[in-house]
């Protein structure tokens, strides 16, 4: 398969992504494609030529090998891998589908766009998106849960017991290099668990940043809505009417001031009425 296209497909969601999309992304061709391609075929590439089992019966180690393995780990990861990424895909057809809707907008307004940003994640791109980290998370646990039930763990035992027929009695079968496959096993279960905590991050992140954005909108209407229904009055009388005193002085000392200050301004309006005539 080339998962050189493919990786060049998908990595046009990198820049409709947020910071954890990018971090899967990554985890994903990085620590899952490339060391499937480069390192986990060639470990398995021996497992049916190299199974043995203590029997010369014809037959047996074909029945014993079906049965410890009823699918191939390199075919059940590859079929992950497209499952986990083809979700992506529906975010990249959601944007072309905007893009070309807002050409055909232009084309019969005159220049003014349908959208902003088509990238932008937000009415249903923004569903789109939620959906496909939902579709992604829950394909990797599927086919965790599935290599579990086959395989009954994650376990690579170096000895099997096989009694079906048409085998004589109950032989010994034998898989070649165990240890390194239970080693790449479990890399790949990891990366997995990794990836789908990612998506799981990131949901958490677009939910919560959508509803810090409906309780802000919310809340500014609100506000609105009491400015527009209430009519605004000042609480503090203006300066003018401040008078400024002195704490020490006694009531009687405040009415001299008061009529000393009442005296001064009356000279100063019968000087002024004087002067105009």
């Amino acid at each position: 398969m080339n998962w050189s296209a493919l990786e060049s497909l998908l990595s046009g969601v990198n820049k409709y992504s947020t910071v954890f999309g990018r971090v899967w992304l990554s985890m994903v061709f990085v620590f899952r494609v490339l060391v499937f391609v480069v390192a986990a075929q060639r470990v398995w590439g021996d497992e049916s030529k190299d199974f043995v089992c203590n029997t010369r019966q014809p037959g047996c180690t074909n029945v014993c090998y079906d049965s410890i393995f009823p699918i191939s780990h390199i075919r059940l990861w590859a079929l992950q891998l497209i499952f986990v990424t083809c979700p992506s895909l529906m975010v990249v057809a959601h944007v072309k589908y905007r893009e070309e809707k807002d050409r055909k907008y232009v084309a019969l307004h005159q220049g003014s766009h349908l959208y902003t940003n088509p990238g932008k994640k937000r009415g249903g791109l923004w569903w789109t998106y939620l959906l496909s980290l939902i579709f992604k998370a829950g394909f990797d646990a599927s086919f965790l849960y599935i290599l579990y039930r086959i395989y009954h763990g994650y376990d690579m035992p170096r000895l099997s017991k096989c009694s079906l027929e048409p085998c004589p009695n109950t032989v010994d079968c034998f898989i070649s290099r165990p240890t390194e496959k239970k080693i790449f096993t479990l890399f790949m279960v990891v990366s997995s668990a990794i990836c789908i905590f990612m998506c799981i991050c990131e949901m958490i992140y677009l939910t919560g940043k959508r509803i810090q954005k409906v309780l802000k909108v919310r809340y500014d209407n609100e506000m609105l809505l009491f400015a527009e229904t209430h009519e605004v009055t000042s609480i503090a009388p203006p300066r003018s009417q401040y008078r400024m005193s002195d704490p020490t002085l006694t009531d009687s000392q405040l009415n001299l001031t008061r009529k000393k200050k009442t005296n001064e301004a009356s000279t100063c309006t019968a000087k002024e009425a004087s002067t105009t005539l």
